[in-house]
């Protein structure tokens, strides 16, 4: 097995026009672990995501997945890339005309897949990951937004990804909704040893993805405090973007106990 990170950036810098949307970002995210992106609307948080993805190209700097250096990849090397990665878009993004199941198959089909059986197998296994099951013949129109959002999940692991993105998942939902899509975060990471990146506003939910982990038999989080977490239980980092830079990466602990004053402010 690779001893590369999931996902690495090197110094990477983007400009749109006249706006430099970041400047020099490095990351690095091992496998299984969680990094939190924080960042006020604008610091360059999805742009960073559309980087990962190899939907945008830096201007300098590279970008590697799992070791391999996308940055010059052409549009057809980087469908395999992709097919390692898995992304949940704030918005949900599901066909419209569609129904559940063939949302959900959808990734199926691109990756090449065609046997109906199969893939109908595949589809409920992730719905029923996701406790969307019964929904399997909706529209998405059918739907509430937190049950678009769960069954944007399905879609996004059906094809079994090493790495997960997640572009404001929680965004304009209910607490309740907001608290079923962070389990579905913890038990990808937790069960599947996913390596994950959120986007998010919401501390509260960094904080309760560093702090807790899920437990199958409760089906809910637990204080990952004194507990067995399921191996490998990584760590989940925060970094916090302004103004397209790096302003703050470091552990939970290293966020809560720094008497800076910009970061303060997303603890207030």
């Amino acid at each position: 097995m690779s001893s590369a990170p999931a996902i690495e950036t090197r110094n990477v810098s983007l400009a749109f026009d006249e706006k430099q949307v970041l400047r020099d970002v490095s990351i690095r995210l091992g496998t299984a672990e969680t990094l939190v992106l924080l960042g006020v609307t604008g610091s360059g948080k999805s742009v960073l995501l559309k980087l990962l993805m190899g939907l945008l190209k830096p201007d300098s700097g590279r970008v590697l997945v799992e070791g391999r250096d996308i940055t010059p990849l052409e549009e057809s090397d980087l469908r395999p890339v992709r097919r390692r990665m898995g992304i949940v878009f704030q918005e949900g993004a599901l066909f419209d005309s569609l129904s559940v199941h063939e949302n959900v198959a959808y990734g199926l089909r691109e990756a090449g897949r065609t046997d109906e059986e199969g893939i109908a197998r595949l589809v409920r296994e992730v719905l029923q990951f996701v406790a969307m099951e019964d929904a399997i013949e909706k529209m998405p129109s059918e739907l509430s937004g937190g049950m678009q959002r769960r069954v944007s999940v399905a879609r996004a692991i059906v094809t079994q990804p090493a790495i997960m993105l997640y572009d404001s998942p929680t965004a304009g939902l209910d607490p309740i909704t907001s608290h079923t899509i962070i389990i579905l975060i913890a038990k990808l990471r937790d069960m599947q040893q996913v390596s994950s990146v959120v986007v998010t506003q919401r501390v509260q939910d960094a904080f309760v993805l560093a702090n807790f982990v899920y437990s199958p038999d409760q089906q809910d989080l637990i204080p990952a405090a004194g507990k067995a977490a399921p191996p490998p239980h990584a760590a989940t980092r925060f970094l916090v973007l302004r103004d397209g830079e790096v302003y703050f990466q470091g552990t939970p602990d290293e966020f809560v106990r720094s008497q800076d004053t910009y970061l303060r402010e997303f603890l207030a």
